[in-house]
Protein backbone atom coordinates (compact mmCIF):
# COMPACT_ATOMS: atom_id res chain seq x y z
CA UNK A 1 0.00 0.00 0.00
CA UNK A 2 0.69 3.88 -0.57
CA UNK A 3 -0.06 6.86 1.08
CA UNK A 4 -0.40 10.04 -1.06
CA UNK A 5 0.78 12.83 1.08
CA UNK A 6 1.18 16.70 1.35
CA UNK A 7 3.71 17.50 4.11
CA UNK A 8 1.95 20.64 5.12
CA UNK A 9 -1.27 19.59 4.90
CA UNK A 10 -3.66 19.20 8.43
CA UNK A 11 -4.97 15.52 7.78
CA UNK A 12 -2.19 14.26 6.35
CA UNK A 13 -0.57 14.91 9.35
CA UNK A 14 -3.16 13.14 11.41
CA UNK A 15 -2.11 9.94 9.60
CA UNK A 16 1.07 10.29 9.66
CA UNK A 17 0.96 11.42 13.45
CA UNK A 18 -1.55 7.70 13.50
CA UNK A 19 1.49 5.80 11.49
CA UNK A 20 4.31 6.65 13.62
CA UNK A 21 3.10 6.08 16.82
CA UNK A 22 2.18 2.43 15.78
CA UNK A 23 5.83 2.43 14.22
CA UNK A 24 4.71 2.17 10.78
CA UNK A 25 5.91 3.31 7.87
CA UNK A 26 3.81 3.18 4.23
CA UNK A 27 5.72 4.62 0.91
CA UNK A 28 4.46 8.05 0.14
CA UNK A 29 3.78 10.21 -2.67
CA UNK A 30 3.84 13.33 -2.30
CA UNK A 31 1.23 15.95 -3.32
CA UNK A 32 1.50 19.61 -4.08
CA UNK A 33 -1.70 21.12 -3.60
CA UNK A 34 -0.66 24.52 -3.99
CA UNK A 35 0.43 23.32 -7.79
CA UNK A 36 -2.41 21.47 -8.53
CA UNK A 37 -1.23 18.10 -8.43
CA UNK A 38 -4.64 16.93 -6.87
CA UNK A 39 -6.29 17.75 -10.15
CA UNK A 40 -4.70 16.01 -12.42
CA UNK A 41 -7.13 13.86 -14.58
CA UNK A 42 -4.86 10.95 -12.33
CA UNK A 43 -5.02 11.56 -9.14
CA UNK A 44 -9.02 12.56 -9.86
CA UNK A 45 -9.16 9.14 -10.70
CA UNK A 46 -7.93 7.91 -7.12
CA UNK A 47 -10.17 10.61 -5.25
CA UNK A 48 -12.61 12.41 -7.23
CA UNK A 49 -12.84 15.24 -4.44
CA UNK A 50 -9.07 15.95 -4.78
CA UNK A 51 -8.51 16.19 -0.94
CA UNK A 52 -5.49 14.50 1.12
CA UNK A 53 -4.89 11.92 2.58
CA UNK A 54 -5.17 8.90 0.09
CA UNK A 55 -4.59 5.32 0.80
CA UNK A 56 -4.39 3.38 -2.46
CA UNK A 57 -3.81 -1.01 -0.92
CA UNK A 58 -2.00 -3.35 -3.05
CA UNK A 59 -5.26 -4.37 -4.75
CA UNK A 60 -5.88 -1.12 -5.70
CA UNK A 61 -8.73 -0.27 -3.48
CA UNK A 62 -8.59 3.44 -2.17
CA UNK A 63 -9.71 5.18 1.44
CA UNK A 64 -9.69 8.66 1.93
CA UNK A 65 -10.72 10.58 5.03
CA UNK A 66 -7.78 10.59 7.75
CA UNK A 67 -9.84 8.89 10.07
CA UNK A 68 -11.01 5.99 7.66
CA UNK A 69 -7.51 4.91 7.20
CA UNK A 70 -6.78 5.66 10.70
CA UNK A 71 -9.23 2.94 11.59
CA UNK A 72 -8.13 0.88 8.84
CA UNK A 73 -4.86 0.71 10.08
CA UNK A 74 -6.00 0.20 13.41
CA UNK A 75 -7.48 -2.87 12.37
CA UNK A 76 -4.50 -4.31 10.97
CA UNK A 77 -2.43 -3.16 13.54
CA UNK A 78 -3.83 -3.09 17.00
CA UNK A 79 -1.05 -2.19 19.28
CA UNK A 80 -0.70 0.78 20.61
CA UNK A 81 -4.40 0.85 20.38
CA UNK A 82 -5.41 4.21 20.05
CA UNK A 83 -9.35 3.69 19.09
CA UNK A 84 -9.52 2.70 22.79
CA UNK A 85 -9.19 -0.64 24.36
CA UNK A 86 -12.52 -1.89 25.16
CA UNK A 87 -16.17 -1.01 24.29
CA UNK A 88 -16.90 2.00 26.41
CA UNK A 89 -13.24 3.39 25.84
CA UNK A 90 -13.86 3.22 22.36
CA UNK A 91 -16.99 5.20 22.55
CA UNK A 92 -14.92 8.02 24.97
CA UNK A 93 -12.50 8.24 21.81
CA UNK A 94 -15.07 8.50 19.35
CA UNK A 95 -17.25 11.51 21.50
CA UNK A 96 -14.20 13.07 22.02
CA UNK A 97 -12.50 13.05 18.68
CA UNK A 98 -15.43 14.01 16.97
CA UNK A 99 -15.83 16.90 19.65
CA UNK A 100 -12.21 18.02 18.52
CA UNK A 101 -12.93 17.85 14.45
CA UNK A 102 -16.83 19.81 15.41
CA UNK A 103 -15.70 22.37 17.66
CA UNK A 104 -12.04 23.13 17.33
CA UNK A 105 -10.87 21.57 13.90
CA UNK A 106 -14.30 23.07 12.22
CA UNK A 107 -14.19 26.85 13.35
CA UNK A 108 -10.32 26.74 13.06
CA UNK A 109 -10.37 25.80 9.60
CA UNK A 110 -12.87 28.48 8.47
CA UNK A 111 -11.01 31.05 9.97
CA UNK A 112 -7.95 29.75 7.80
CA UNK A 113 -10.05 29.82 4.76
CA UNK A 114 -12.12 32.59 5.56
CA UNK A 115 -9.30 34.72 6.41
CA UNK A 116 -5.84 34.33 5.21
CA UNK A 117 -4.44 35.17 1.96
CA UNK A 118 -3.49 32.15 1.15
CA UNK A 119 -7.34 31.07 0.19
CA UNK A 120 -7.39 34.52 -1.80
CA UNK A 121 -8.73 33.62 -5.47
CA UNK A 122 -8.80 29.76 -4.63
CA UNK A 123 -11.85 29.97 -2.38
CA UNK A 124 -14.80 32.04 -2.06
CA UNK A 125 -13.93 33.87 1.07
CA UNK A 126 -16.17 35.77 3.60
CA UNK A 127 -14.72 37.85 6.04
CA UNK A 128 -17.31 37.89 8.26
CA UNK A 129 -17.27 34.04 8.87
CA UNK A 130 -13.36 34.19 9.44
CA UNK A 131 -14.70 36.60 13.09
CA UNK A 132 -17.10 34.20 13.92
CA UNK A 133 -15.05 30.70 12.99
CA UNK A 134 -12.22 32.72 15.47
CA UNK A 135 -14.46 33.54 18.30
CA UNK A 136 -15.90 30.56 18.28
CA UNK A 137 -12.67 29.11 18.55
CA UNK A 138 -11.65 30.64 21.84
CA UNK A 139 -15.08 30.19 23.39
CA UNK A 140 -14.07 25.84 22.67
CA UNK A 141 -10.65 26.44 24.07
CA UNK A 142 -11.94 28.05 27.01
CA UNK A 143 -14.46 24.73 27.43
CA UNK A 144 -11.56 22.60 26.65
CA UNK A 145 -8.90 24.11 29.02
CA UNK A 146 -11.91 23.14 31.76
CA UNK A 147 -12.52 19.36 30.51
CA UNK A 148 -8.74 18.76 30.56
CA UNK A 149 -8.62 20.12 34.30
CA UNK A 150 -9.15 16.32 35.51
CA UNK A 151 -7.36 14.14 32.85
CA UNK A 152 -4.25 13.63 31.04
CA UNK A 153 -5.14 13.11 27.77
CA UNK A 154 -8.47 14.19 25.89
CA UNK A 155 -10.47 10.95 26.20
CA UNK A 156 -8.69 9.54 29.57
CA UNK A 157 -5.67 8.66 30.74
CA UNK A 158 -4.07 7.37 27.07
CA UNK A 159 -3.02 9.40 24.61
CA UNK A 160 -5.50 7.96 21.30
CA UNK A 161 -6.50 9.44 17.72
CA UNK A 162 -8.59 12.14 19.53
CA UNK A 163 -5.23 13.60 20.67
CA UNK A 164 -3.98 13.63 17.65
CA UNK A 165 -7.13 15.47 15.92
CA UNK A 166 -6.88 18.11 18.36
CA UNK A 167 -3.39 18.23 18.21
CA UNK A 168 -3.45 18.86 14.20
CA UNK A 169 -6.50 21.10 14.79
CA UNK A 170 -4.40 23.64 16.82
CA UNK A 171 -1.19 23.52 15.01
CA UNK A 172 -4.05 24.65 12.24
CA UNK A 173 -4.97 27.88 14.68
CA UNK A 174 -1.83 28.90 15.99
CA UNK A 175 -1.04 29.50 12.58
CA UNK A 176 -3.98 31.10 11.50
CA UNK A 177 -3.02 33.81 14.45
CA UNK A 178 -5.01 31.86 16.91
CA UNK A 179 -2.41 29.95 19.55
CA UNK A 180 -4.29 28.59 22.97
CA UNK A 181 -4.54 31.59 25.10
CA UNK A 182 -2.34 32.20 27.94
CA UNK A 183 -5.47 31.46 30.67
CA UNK A 184 -5.75 28.50 29.34
CA UNK A 185 -3.56 26.75 31.28
CA UNK A 186 -4.48 22.99 31.51
CA UNK A 187 -5.19 22.97 27.40
CA UNK A 188 -1.60 24.59 27.31
CA UNK A 189 -0.32 21.72 29.71
CA UNK A 190 -2.03 19.29 27.05
CA UNK A 191 -0.51 20.97 24.17
CA UNK A 192 2.90 20.97 25.28
CA UNK A 193 2.97 17.81 26.05
CA UNK A 194 1.13 16.19 22.54
CA UNK A 195 3.77 18.44 21.03
CA UNK A 196 6.95 17.02 22.75
CA UNK A 197 5.87 13.33 21.77
CA UNK A 198 8.49 11.85 19.58
CA UNK A 199 5.46 11.96 16.97
CA UNK A 200 4.51 15.30 16.65
CA UNK A 201 6.69 16.26 13.64
CA UNK A 202 6.06 12.96 11.97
Amino acid sequence: MKLYDMRSGLNPRRVRIFLAEKGLELPKVEVDMVKGDNRTAEFLALNPLGTLPVLELDDGTVLTESIAICRYLEELHPDPPLFGVDPLDRAKVEMWNRRAELEILVPATGAFIHGHKFWEGRRRQVPDYAVLARETALERFAWLDRELATREYLAGPRYTVADITLQCSLVLAKNTGLPVPEGCINLQRWFAAVSARPTARA
